[in-house]
């Protein structure tokens, strides 16, 4: 009995063996490919859409804020103001520094009629000239500072994010606001590098929104610059045709094309 007792364990011990061999470690597991999430059973593309312009606008000065007109969600026009700066102190530097400046030009002005009387020499002069320069370098510099004191529009659009509130004091570099172009939406995809036999700059697609439920039109305006050796497919931008109010950038869902026959 003691024989066949032995005898069993060391079948179940090959057994094991043989189990532990088929089977692949842990660290070997690949998780098999999951379906694509950008196309769905009837060839239709998963698309976003996004603004053409979007940005995040940073203090270029330290300095309390002011003036914060716009919250979240606010639309205003190129050109406005849309973050303004307590510029009191850089104002009076500026007011210095201009006095400084024409004070140089004035003893200037003086040295130089004294040198034609030869009452100074011209090294005089060369000086004077030379503090009329500094100056005026320092006048612009100022100039420059408290020109960044209201900072406006780059382009028309919406806020999408605040960064800070009114009567906060920011240092130089501190992100302020996000802002979006909502007036031009793209869509970004990614499609099969095979269709670049018959897709162009120009060709119109439809879409389809699922935030809105809605299908609007579409044309391409980019292809992308390189094809993914991997999957075979290439980057597509495309613009949505009029100005629909209702898109907003972070929206996505579905595009279908018409390829020729």
């Amino acid at each position: 009995m003691r024989g066949h007792g032995l005898a069993a364990l060391a079948l179940l011990a090959l057994g094991g063996s043989a189990c532990a061999q088929a089977l692949p470690s842990a660290s070997s597991v690949q998780a098999l490919p999951a379906a694509s999430s950008t196309q769905d059973k009837d060839g239709h593309l998963r698309v976003q859409v996004s603004a053409r312009q979007q940005t995040t606008l940073s203090a270029e000065l330290a300095a309390k804020i002011a003036f914060l007109p716009y919250r979240e969600g606010d639309a205003f026009h190129i050109g406005q103001a849309l973050v303004s700066f307590d510029c009191s102190i850089f104002r009076a530097q500026l007011n210095k520094a201009q006095a400084q400046a024409e004070a140089a030009r004035q003893t200037l002005k003086v040295n130089r009629r004294l040198a034609q009387l030869n009452s100074i020499s011209t090294l005089e002069v060369d000086q004077a000239e030379a503090k009329v320069k500094e100056t005026e370098a320092e006048a612009g510099a100022m100039r420059a500072t408290v020109s960044h004191c209201t900072l406006a529009a780059p382009f028309s659009g919406r806020v999408a994010k605040l960064h800070v509130e009114n009567y906060q004091y920011v240092p130089q570099g501190k992100p302020l606001l996000d802002i979006v172009d909502t007036s031009r939406l793209e869509v970004k995809l990614i499609v099969p590098s095979r269709w670049l036999a018959w897709l162009a700059k120009g060709t119109r697609f439809a879409i389809h929104v699922d935030d809105l439920n809605r299908d609007y039109q579409a044309k391409v305006i980019r292809l992308g610059a390189r094809i993914d050796p991997v999957s075979q497919s290439v980057g597509l931008i495309g613009e949505i045709e009029g100005s629909p109010a209702e898109l907003l950038p972070g929206m996505s869902g579905w595009a279908s094309f018409k390829p020729p026959k």
